[in-house]
């Protein structure tokens, strides 16, 4: 029977500590979210209902519901989302399938890395004077949206470069042998089999693009714009939109007497808006991740 040595005990109680440590750092990520979002849930349950989703605010914002903002908040998520992932998806396969190792590309790489970390008042500022002066759309959605999809942008790219380059060389060489061509090979080999990987910049998008306060508030978001209520195309591409984080900061920080739960309840449907869409976003890499055979 084998018996244990002190070495071997050492080495156990040292994975013991490992494995303890691991789980409280954990349960140190995963317990403060769940307070607060049990929090947040809590002091919005008195006003969550489906009025509150599809009525427009009144009173000064003071009561109503939230479906401007709501509304104004999907436009610019997928209108972004739109722009920027072909964009980007096509910039990480050059600079990965066939960009040769060079300056410049180093710099493209550098660059694209230093986006990614840019404040978002400089892309603010930068949108105002691209989109909004220079290219004449004044403050609109369309402005808005070009202006999330650059400061995005920089995430999905490197996301892709990552995926791309996770796709084993041996999957291209296969193709090539057979006579398939290079972009052959990126079509039907390399895009499908990296999805998943690709999938994670978008959700990242969608997370950041819905969150911003700042690049709408210079190039799209007003205070307060009633709509119709219950139609999803009261919005058009030129017209300025209310959104849910900039109504958040203007009924918490900018207009008196707001009910207690209405910040609360813009929070949650913030926040849940967000969660749903990656939720699906995540199910579906993990479908597509399933599928493949390596």
């Amino acid at each position: 029977m084998f018996q244990a040595t002190p070495f071997t005990q050492r080495k156990r109680r040292t994975e013991q500590l490992a494995k303890a440590i691991l789980v409280l750092m954990t349960l140190c990520l995963v317990i403060p979210l769940v307070l607060i979002v049990g929090y947040l849930v809590v002091q919005a349950a008195p006003i969550l209902s489906w009025d509150f989703l599809t009525s427009n605010p009144i009173r000064g914002m003071r009561a109503g519901g939230i479906w401007s903002p709501l509304l104004g908040t999907l436009y610019l998520v997928v209108i972004s989302l739109v722009i920027a992932t072909p964009i980007g998806v096509l910039a990480a396969v050059f600079l990965n399938e066939y960009a040769r190792e060079s300056w410049f590309t180093r710099a493209v790489n550098l660059a694209v890395v230093n986006l990614a970390g840019v404040p978002s008042i400089v892309h603010a500022l930068f949108g105002l004077g691209a989109f909004v002066l220079f290219a004449h759309l004044g403050k609109s959605i369309l402005a808005a949206s070009l202006t999330l999809a650059i400061m995005t942008m920089p995430v999905i790219i490197a996301s892709t470069k990552e995926a791309l380059a996770a796709v084993p060389l041996a999957f291209r060489e296969a193709c090539w042998n057979v006579g398939a061509t290079r972009w052959q090979t990126i079509r039907h080999v390399v895009l499908p089999n990296s999805i998943s990987g690709i999938l994670t910049g978008v959700i990242l998008q969608v997370s950041r693009a819905a969150g911003e306060t700042a690049p709408i508030m210079f190039t799209g978001a007003v205070f307060f714009k009633a709509i119709e209520e219950g139609n999803v195309f009261a919005y058009g591409l030129f017209d300025q939109c209310m959104t849910l984080s900039m109504h958040l900061f203007t009924i918490s920080t900018q207009v008196p007497d707001v009910p207690h739960a209405l910040p609360y309840g813009t929070a949650v449907v913030l926040l849940g808006t967000v969660l749903l869409v990656n939720t699906l976003a995540i199910g579906l890499r993990i479908y597509l991740r399933s599928r493949k055979k390596w």
